[in-house]
């Protein structure tokens, strides 16, 4: 295979990986604005599980170490054509890489945390509406 390619998958990649987060932030402002403005699809049932999920996944990955495989998957194709990478996870890059912030993986994995709690607290403030309601 031709290694352009390998960086459109791999831009294509990156392009998932963003917009999977940014579903995660917009979503959480989504949910409480939705709230206060009374908003009802923010309490759709099938949108509520899905963003609780992806954080969890998200959650649960930096509290076992483990590197997005979104981002190993996006790295590996541009190794393939031959584009270097980059180390440590999406969201460190991105961050370091825009606003020039590097950080220890702690504060990484505090920050997702707290964040994955904020969510989870939206289930109790902003209930969500079962299929059948």
């Amino acid at each position: 295979m031709d290694a352009q390619w390998f960086l459109i998958f791999a831009d294509i990649l990156l392009i998932a990986h963003t917009l999977l987060v940014a579903f995660v932030i917009l979503g959480l402002v989504a949910i409480y604005l939705g709230h206060i403005l009374n908003w009802q699809w923010v309490r759709n049932i099938w949108f509520r599980l899905a963003h609780l999920i992806i954080i969890g996944v998200v959650v649960l990955q930096s509290w076992l170490g483990v590197i997005c495989p979104l981002t190993t998957w996006e790295m590996a194709l541009r190794d393939k054509a031959g584009q270097a990478g980059y180390d440590g996870s999406f969201i460190q890059h991105w961050l370091q890489s825009i606003l020039y912030y590097s950080a220890p993986e702690w504060v990484f994995v505090v920050a997702y945390t707290v964040f994955g709690a904020l969510v989870l607290a939206s289930w109790y403030l902003v209930r969500p509406k079962s299929p059948g309601r």
